[in-house]
């Protein structure tokens, strides 16, 4: 009864479920059972982890000027800041589907090229090593 009691004050001292957070951490093979006190130290570090970025996205985006944070402002910092580039790959910039296109085709071009260059050093080779054989 004391654990029921524990829980439901620790339920208030956090904002996420966590029984949704009980849930994700579950999903990892590794993990067979979830200790109350680490489903809450683990809620309460996202809690802050959250706050911190949100407010550091503010204060160094246009977030001041507009008086709210953007995608923009986070998909910044994640680039931009260090602590926060392992978020680079989660928050991407936001580009135009078109741009996205440019950038694939310019690619794909570039690829054929460099594939284009590399089958001419190859042949380069195979001639040399031939020519090396017969003499």
């Amino acid at each position: 009864m004391a654990a029921a009691r524990l829980s439901g004050a620790e339920n208030r001292l956090v904002s996420l479920p966590l029984s949704r957070i009980r849930v994700i951490m579950k999903s990892s093979p590794e993990v067979s059972s979830i200790n109350q006190d680490a489903l809450f130290l683990t809620a309460k570090a996202t809690e802050l982890f959250v706050q911190y970025l949100a407010t550091y996205s503010y204060k160094h985006g246009r977030g001041k000027e507009k008086n709210a944070l953007t995608y923009t402002d986070l998909s910044h910092t994640a680039e931009e800041c260090e602590t926060f580039q392992f978020l680079a790959d989660i928050l991407p910039k936001k580009i135009l589907a078109s741009k996205y296109l440019k950038m694939l085709e310019k690619e794909k071009r570039d690829g054929e090229m460099r594939e284009d260059d590399g089958g001419e050093e190859e042949e380069d080779e195979d001639e040399a090593v031939v020519e090396s054989v017969v003499s």
